[in-house]
């Protein structure tokens, strides 16, 4: 079984955001090299389960963050969903299984899980069935669009009308309402795993507050379980998001902040897709690694990374022109999802 060392996980903290981590060989068991091996991202073109096994060694893993296929027959390019409910139930478990294994004793397991209108338990089923070997600590309410009216904001906010904001996709069946939200299940080892929720936290709208409460050292409060987290907008399914189902780079940025950054060392996703939790991780200046099954994704996966990367290391010479005092401003790393505020669809 491969070592942390071998996989080229770092024991240092964190370097600051844009600034690369430097890591030394990543170097796997059984001959199995990456399909994808860009900065400090790793992805495999494995079967996650059998990833996990050969690769990954016990408690090697700071968080995982990753959305699997929900089994509501979404179109994938290697992939069938839509098998039998128990069948779908018991894949689960054996991947969660192992995602276990290899999470440290005070790791975060960020399991992102949807429905379809029709199906409505298909995320309580799958929380339900890993319930009986990991525990689940926060669910948290991923909201991809909302309409808020004007007089339920109060009369100090800026807003001067009613606003729907977000994306969806629109059901026109007349039983049932759009579904604008998704799940977010965060499983640990033990329930009582701390948090940095104040790394994802917004600042108070009464700013009175700051002063009231004895807790409130900072102009910050703890966000909730309810994120909002829109898609940017897209005009070319097939130019900009190419894989059926993916989340916005945000979503795992939150997670890993969220669990803690100083306190995180590796990041897993098992079902990586295209590779947005990867370029989250990037930006975060957090190793990675990933495991995904589909040729087309993989090399999305290495177009996005290596763009990634080159902004990440725009970045990091021009922060270095700045330490020793040249005329220089640092390139913006954003990547714009952050205050991407957008009328639905």
């Amino acid at each position: 079984m491969t070592s942390l060392a071998e996989l080229g996980v770092p024991t240092a903290r964190r370097k600051p955001r844009g600034v690369p981590t430097r890591h030394h060989s990543w170097g796997v068991s059984g001959g199995v090299d990456p399909a994808v091996s860009v900065g400090i991202a790793r992805l495999y073109q494995l079967d996650c389960v059998e990833g996990m096994r050969r690769l990954l060694p016990d408690d090697s893993v700071s968080v995982v963050v990753t959305s699997p296929p929900y089994n509501i027959g979404v179109k994938y390019a290697s992939y069938q969903d839509a098998r039998p409910r128990q069948e779908y139930l018991d894949w689960i478990e054996r991947v969660a299984r192992e995602i276990k294994r290899v999470l440290e004793p005070e790791g975060s397991f960020f399991l992102n899980v949807g429905n379809k209108p029709d199906d409505p338990w298909i995320a309580w089923d799958v929380a339900n069935r890993l319930r009986q070997s990991i525990v689940l600590q926060n669910v948290i309410s991923w909201v991809k669009s909302i309409a808020v009216e004007k007089e339920d904001l109060g009369h100090r906010s800026r807003i001067t009308g009613d606003a729907a904001v977000g994306h969806y996709k629109p059901i026109r069946s007349p039983r049932f309402v759009n579904d604008c939200h998704e799940f977010i299940f965060q499983f640990t080892k033990s329930g009582r795993v701390p948090l940095d929720r104040l790394a994802v936290g917004v600042p108070y709208q009464d700013k009175s507050n700051v002063r009231r409460w004895k807790n409130s050292a900072e102009d910050r409060r703890c966000r909730g379980n309810t994120w909002f987290i829109p898609y940017s907008t897209i005009h070319s399914r097939a130019g900009q998001r190419p894989h059926p189902s993916t989340f916005p780079v945000k979503l795992p940025r939150m997670c890993v902040l969220l669990h803690g950054l100083s306190r995180t060392g590796l990041v897993l996703d098992p079902f990586a897709g295209i590779g947005t939790t990867a370029v989250a991780c990037m930006q975060l200046g957090v190793p990675s690694v990933g495991f995904e099954i589909d040729d087309d994704y993989v090399a999305w996966a290495k177009d996005r990374l290596s763009e990634e990367c080159g902004k990440a290391n725009h970045t990091s010479a021009a922060l270095h022109i700045a330490d020793v005092g040249e005329e220089a401003q640092p390139v913006s790393h954003n990547t714009g999802e952050d205050n991407i505020v957008k009328m639905e669809d």
